[in-house]
């Protein structure tokens, strides 16, 4: 166990480096990168806290989908090298951070936490997947979802592509 707590603690540390990263780097793409060094950390807690459904999940939509979308995105637009120039909203930003890190801080420490000492009494991912996928699932919503997407990605390079 106390394996698992020092893994949860080194990835919420990495997590929120890279969360950082991501507000603080001016470079767009580097802070793409950081966004999914960030995200797979987030799916490194889900697996500690046993939730290996959701690390995949996240492993799968958002640093497989998102990431490659943002990342396309910034690739196919012309002359992203530094994010905004002018920084003109950098202080009202700082104090609506904070007033935000105000209000979570209270409701984290204010929150009546229920801890369950069990683990889980049957696997989540097994349940979940026949439960999602088997008979009467939502396969046919996932593919239509993954053929919308490429739809979404093959409109956007026909759009920026030079004439």
């Amino acid at each position: 166990m106390m394996g698992l707590d020092i893994a949860f603690w080194v990835l919420a540390i990495i997590g929120i480096a890279a969360a950082l990263a991501v507000v603080l780097l001016r470079d767009v793409f580097r802070a793409a990168l950081s966004l999914i060094l960030c995200f797979l950390t987030v799916a490194g807690i889900y697996v500690t806290l046993s939730a290996d459904f959701l690390a995949a999940v996240q492993v799968l939509i958002y640093v497989g989908a998102i990431s490659v979308l943002i990342i396309l995105a910034i690739m196919l637009t012309r002359e992203v090298q530094r994010g905004s120039p002018s920084g003109k909203l950098r202080i009202p930003a700082f104090v609506v951070a904070i007033l935000f890190l105000g209000v979570v801080s209270f409701a984290l420490i204010n929150t009546p936490w229920q801890i369950s000492q069990l683990p889980p009494l049957e696997p989540t991912t097994a349940a979940l997947a026949v439960k999602l996928f088997g008979e009467g699932g939502f396969i046919l919503a996932v593919e239509i979802a993954a053929v919308l997407l490429l739809a979404a990605i093959l409109g956007a390079v026909v759009l920026v592509r030079e004439k």
